[in-house]
Parts: structure tokens; sequence; C-alpha cells
């Protein structure tokens, strides 16, 4: 039987999703601190440090939104589950809206 993740561990595991499709991308503009940004996310959800949390998930929105046509279309819909995941988890992210 398998243990369905707890939000927490969903929103951990959509930042890693995240951060693997955006180092699969050519280093160039915003990608490679996206990519930074990410791994720190991830780290900060695991280790459950809120303002980490929130600072990153508000600079990684606000940045894939500025850069949105340079992106995969999947990094916005992506972010905007990590929100919904991590809000789940009870995490504020109200004002992630970047």
């Amino acid at each position: 039987m398998t243990a369905t993740p707890t939000p927490r561990e969903t929103a951990a595991q959509e930042v890693a999703r995240l951060s693997t499709l955006l180092s699969q991308q050519p280093p160039l503009g915003v990608v490679p601190e996206l990519v930074e940004l990410a791994g720190h996310l991830e780290r900060a959800v695991r280790a459950f440090h809120m303002e980490a949390i929130r600072f990153r998930a508000y600079t990684m929105s606000r940045l894939i939104k500025q850069h949105a046509a340079d992106l995969p279309a999947e990094v916005p819909v992506l972010m905007e589950g990590i929100t919904t995941a991590l809000e789940n988890a009870g995490f504020q992210t109200k004002s992630v809206s970047a």
C-alpha cells in the first residue's frame, strides 16, 4: 500500500519537478536564477522554513510572470500548482500574487 503524500510533500515534489524542467532549458536569461531559486524553495519546504518559502515563492512567481514568454508554457502552470500545494500545506502565500 502506498501512502498518499502530504500537501507539503506534494509541494516539495512539484518544486523539484519545476527545477528539473528549468534545468533542462538552455541557461539563458532568467532560467539560471529560477533554477537556483527552485533549489532554495525545495529545501525551504522540506525544512518547513516559512519565511524562506514566502520569499522564494514570491520571487519565483514574479520572475515567471515577468518572463512567461521566454519560458516553457508548463512553467507558469507548475508554479500555480506549487502555490496551491503550499496553501494546502498551511503556508501563507497570498502575497505571492506578483
